[in-house]
């Protein structure tokens, strides 16, 4: 098996699978969702992720959503899907498809229900990376999933030619640094944190995979720019305009806040699958204000244009 390639950069938006009323795929829905952002700029895109609600689809539904996102990106980004399966033997199963379907690359979670321990958790990543030769995206999000891995694990997995990104979504900035001093530059580091994205390009992290892209592009593509190129104070700007609303990435509802943010600036539906359902009382009053404060005060980004 060659070895994989990357050169992963960049914003790319945690992708929403959209849903009709009754909780059926809306691929149409989701097509446009994909170009929209395409046209708008992002450099790639995730598909099925926590945000996509990849538990929530059966194993045909993932396969046609991936095969439809692929369909609409013609290659002008790379699309990535997420793996996020009960067993290694199923993970590697669907990287294999991803491969047939012709996806650019993988986000491959830890298996999911059981809390495996560091040796297993090495384990999965190792077999999945070897199923195909797709490139990988390791998520590491202990907060939601309850798995961390480890600098020194990732410096034990650095054999594996396939992994060759993270994303860093423990909470702690500090971790960047020592994966850094752990693995050197073997890996290409995304910040998965919508409300750390300035904090963690200062600290290495060439791309951002981020929920809140989904409502706010544009807003989104020009503040990782500016931090990109270091113009911290133009970045700090538009970061501090939009933290409120960045913040609902890391709450347990940050699929119905996202999709919601979707709903108010007409680019997707509200729709979510059980056993989510769309916010409601004083949850959806807080949140909505959160959004209609943010969509009212969205700054102008022509004065940043020369970043862009």
């Amino acid at each position: 098996m060659k070895a994989a390639k990357s050169q992963w950069a960049g914003v790319y938006p945690a992708v929403t699978t959209q849903f009709k009323a009754d909780e059926s795929l809306d691929i149409a829905g989701t097509q446009k969702q994909v170009d929209q952002l395409i046209v708008d700029g992002v450099h790639g895109l995730i598909m099925l992720g926590t945000v996509g609600e990849n538990c929530s689809l059966d194993a045909s539904e993932k396969r046609k959503v991936m095969a439809a996102a692929k369909e609409t990106a013609a290659g002008r980004v790379p699309v990535l899907s997420g793996v996020a399966e009960c067993s290694t033997a199923m993970a590697c199963a669907y990287a294999r498809d991803m491969e047939k379907i012709g996806i650019d690359g993988l986000m491959v979670l830890p298996a999911m229900v059981y809390k495996a321990r560091p040796h297993e958790v090495m384990n999965h990543f190792r077999q999945v990376a070897r199923a195909s030769a797709l490139p990988i995206m390791i998520y590491n999000n202990p907060v939601s999933y309850t798995i961390d891995v480890k600098p020194e694990m990732f410096a034990e997995l650095a054999a594996e030619k396939t992994l060759v990104a993270i994303k860093e979504s423990t909470e702690n900035v500090r971790r960047l640094t020592d994966i850094a001093n752990a693995c050197g530059d073997r890996y290409v580091m995304f910040c998965g944190v919508d409300d750390l994205i300035v904090e963690s390009v200062m600290l290495g992290c060439t791309g951002w995979v981020s929920g809140l892209v989904d409502a706010f592009p544009r807003e989104s593509l020009v503040m990782f720019d500016l931090a990109k190129r270091g113009r911290y104070e133009e970045a700090k700007e538009i970061y501090r305009w939009f933290m409120p609303a960045l913040h609902l990435d890391c709450e347990t509802t940050l699929v119905q806040c996202i999709k919601l943010a979707q709903a108010m600036t007409g680019r997707g539906s509200e729709h979510v699958r059980a056993p989510r359902l769309p916010l409601q009382g004083e949850e959806r009053s807080r949140v909505v204000k959160v959004l209609e404060k943010a969509i009212a005060a969205r700054p102008s980004l022509e004065r940043f244009k020369k970043a862009a």
